[in-house]
């Protein structure tokens, strides 16, 4: 039996027991059992709702410095009174993406001998069960390489194969029709009432076939019985008109599924499994397995919950799981990046205040984090291509908000790259948003050295936020810094030490602004050196930084979350978004600014210590990637047990707990498996403040391993492997040439690289080139 598999010894009764696939636009949720098998389809660009200007009540600069000025004199109230009058404008058409339909079978079994499996080696979904003497055996598959779902059944006995198929709909307007007696056409729209006006959405259009041997197959009022059969076949695709013009795409399905039946369910099988493991097989994670690992799955989680922690090879399965739906959501040509459940739909986020959208404030951003280190870069193109069409809204949002060039965007984005501010400011107002998850564009280039992308895409689109940045901020007419604002400290409040002890949201230049316009003008300088352009904008950008603010350390010994040192109104926050500075930035690193490094354990731990702390998944996550980066891997090890045995279901998909953030009821939620997975890459390697750190936040659990394919930044991959807790040999190459300062344990050295050359180190630090 694999040990990197998901595998179970009974039905799946609900969604959230279900086994996820995916081709990185179409996928699918797939639970049941022997009686009944449940595929719950979704598509990433299935959204209800549509582009549209929102009007903005600002007028430009004038009420932009009149609001500042009750910020910089104390009055808060007023000035959050003004915010909402002005840079808060109604929700509209936002939209939300939308789960599209169910596929039912039918089978009529009792539950005998059921066995689940998800093979994440090869992305395939298997399910077994007996019948009286008999077997009847399943499995499915998305696959990237032909685009649609595949899925074949077959017996043990020549006649064993009976089952219904039909379609039911999750959007208020569906609709399935028998095409043929083996066929079964369907079209629908993504409307819904919560996010839009119920009217505006994406269509789609697509159909199942179902190609029986043996037997006899009929069809009508929307459903196709199979009886008798010793084997089927059943093919899905759907296709939908977001982005075309024209009604090409209305016939895309069609000619999808006539071509894979020219190739046949062997082929598309073969070339399904080729196509993902060119990306799949790149990395290998090994923390030492035992009889544990060939438990079923939920046992294993189980135990992990009560304490039981003797299955290593669980968070090496974790670790690859998160890669998985990494490629199950994020191919190279996928329309749109990786939401917040990912590519798949609960149906709870999408009807609630949530919505199912891009959260700019740490949860879309929390999804690529493994991106880079897990060496699926191919992955992070949909996300580049995104953010460029964020640019275009976000000059709007610029101009019309705040009277400034260059671009900017908020706290959410949708389908269509909405920019605006969103609808309420004391979660809305989050002027980084954009530029937060155009950080990735940065960590792109960093790991790839790509001087082609960081020339036609990551710095233009970095320097016109530059350019917003530059043209929008504002002298502290108290400090004398350059500073953002209003804005959030996402998604926190705090008392303005006024004796009033009202929750306060807005405020100039919070941490989490500075840092991130920090390291973007410090990206834009150094990349315009580098490019040999915009002299101009290399004086200013070289002017603004000597006047940020620096990281300061509040009177409790933390990190300041604000630029005064406010008392935290709810210590208990989910959100921790000063800390970013630590973990992904690199403004504090133990080895280079340990006053700051002590500071940000202090806020760590007193965030995890506060009363009726805000148990979440991305927080656990981020808390784990922050003792990552402090070097305590017992600490960021204790993390991710808590987020693997407590904040996931069986089938190891990670969900934000009822009661917090106006969830009524457990959600899934991507970023938790996204941000674990990264944080678990971030304790063996960490590349960033000119260091290549190996085995940086090794646990004493992990005695004994190894992982190769990593990568690092300066276009580096690393294979490691160590014993009793020692590193006993690395291997480095090289795809550019560079300078770095290798660090292990206590030892440094300079270890110089060239391009196509690979380099073995060992644990002092000795490097030989053995290309």
């Amino acid at each position: 039996m694999s040990e990197l598999k998901l595998w179970y010894s009974q039905a799946a009764k609900q969604w959230k027991d279900g086994l996820p696939i995916g081709n990185g636009r179409l996928a699918a949720m797939v639970y049941g059992g022997a009686e009944k098998e449940t595929w719950n389809i979704t598509e990433s660009t299935f959204w209800s709702g549509k582009p549209e200007i929102i009007e903005s009540r600002s007028y430009g600069k004038e009420p932009i410095a009149k609001l500042r000025q009750h910020f910089f004199d104390g009055d808060y109230e007023a000035g959050e009174r003004m915010a909402q009058e002005i840079l808060q404008p109604a929700k509209r058409n936002f939209g939300t993406n939308l789960p599209m339909c169910d596929v039912e079978l039918r089978f009529g079994h009792e539950e005998n001998d059921v066995v689940r499996e998800l093979n994440i080696d090869n992305a395939i979904l298997t399910t077994s069960h007996s019948i009286n003497e008999a077997k009847l055996h399943r499995e499915m598959f998305a696959t990237h390489e032909d685009g649609l779902l595949a899925y074949r059944i077959w017996s043990s006995l020549p006649d064993g194969v009976s089952f219904s198929i039909q379609l039911k709909g999750r959007t208020d307007l569906f609709q399935s029709v028998n095409e043929s007696s083996d066929v079964l056409a369907f079209h629908g729209q993504a409307l819904e009432s919560v996010h839009s006006d119920g009217e505006c959405g994406v269509r789609c259009k697509g159909q199942v076939r179902v190609r029986a041997q043996g037997g006899q197959v009929t069809g009508d009022n929307g459903r196709i019985e199979v009886a008798g059969a010793w084997e089927a076949i059943i093919y899905f695709a759907v296709h939908t008109d977001y982005g075309v013009e024209g009604d090409d795409w209305l016939q895309e399905s069609k000619k999808r599924l006539d071509e894979a039946e020219l190739k046949g369910y062997s082929r598309l099988k073969a070339d399904h499994i080729t196509d993902y493991r060119k990306g799949y097989d790149r990395v290998h994670v090994d923390f030492g397995a035992n009889a544990t690992a060939l438990l079923p799955t939920d046992e294993r989680i189980k135990r992990l919950s009560e304490g039981i922690d003797d299955d290593p090879q669980l968070y090496a399965l974790f670790f690859q799981y998160g890669r998985y739906l990494t490629l199950c959501g994020a191919r190279e040509d996928s329309p749109l990046p990786l939401n917040l459940q990912g590519i798949w739909n609960d149906d709870i986020a999408c009807r609630m205040g949530w919505t199912c959208d891009y959260h700019l404030d740490i949860n879309t951003e929390m999804n690529y984090y493994p991106i880079e280190i897990g060496n699926l870069s191919e992955s992070h193109l949909p996300l580049m291509r995104y953010i460029e069409r964020l640019a275009q809204g976000g000059r709007s949002a610029a101009k019309d908000f705040y009277g400034c060039e260059g671009w900017v965007a908020h706290t959410v984005s949708n389908a269509w790259g909405f920019a605006a501010p969103a609808w309420q400011t004391s979660w809305g107002l989050n002027v980084t948003g954009g530029l937060w998850i155009a950080g990735q564009l940065m960590e792109h280039y960093e790991f790839t050295l790509d001087d082609e992308f960081l020339k036609k895409t990551a710095y233009p689109v970095l320097k016109e936020s530059a350019l917003f940045f530059l043209d929008y901020m504002a002298i502290h007419p108290k400090y004398g810094w350059l500073v953002t604002g209003p804005s959030i400290s996402p998604e926190n409040t705090f008392f303005a030490n006024d004796g009033t002890y009202v929750h306060r949201t807005l405020s100039m230049g919070t941490t989490l602004d500075q840092v991130l316009v920090h390291d973007l003008f410090e990206f834009c300088l150094e990349a315009a050196r580098k490019l040999n352009t915009d002299d101009n904008l290399q004086d200013r950008l070289q002017h603004a930084i000597a006047l940020l603010p620096p990281l300061q350390i509040g009177a409790k010994g933390q990190l300041q979350e604000w630029l005064e040192d406010y008392e935290e109104a709810q210590p208990e926050h989910r959100h921790l978004s000063h800390l970013h500075s630590l973990y992904p930035a690199a403004r504090i690193t133990p080895q280079y600014t340990p006053a700051l490094s002590d500071a940000a354990k202090v806020t760590l731990d007193a965030r995890k210590g506060s009363a009726n702390h805000e148990d979440i998944e991305f927080t656990v996550a981020a808390f784990a990637g922050c003792h990552a980066r402090l070097h305590e891997g017992d600490h960021a090890y204790e993390q991710i047990s808590h987020l693997i045995g407590e904040l996931c279901y069986s089938n190891l998909l990670t969900y934000s707990k009822p009661g917090i953030a106006g969830a009524e009821e457990e959600i899934y939620v991507a970023d938790g498996n996204f941000g674990g997975t990264a944080a678990i890459a971030e304790m063996l390697l960490q590349s960033h403040a000119g260091d290549l750190h190996l085995l940086p936040a090794l646990p004493a659990k992990w005695n004994a391993g190894k992982f190769s394919g990593l990568r690092a930044r300066g276009a580096l991959e690393v294979d490691i492997v160590w014993t009793e807790g020692r590193m006993a040999e690395t291997t480095v190459k090289a795809f550019a040439s560079g300078r770095m300062l290798l660090r292990y344990h206590d030892r440094t050295a300079p270890f110089d690289y060239e391009a196509g050359r690979v380099y073995a180190i060992d644990g002092e630090l000795r490097i030989r080139d053995i290309s």
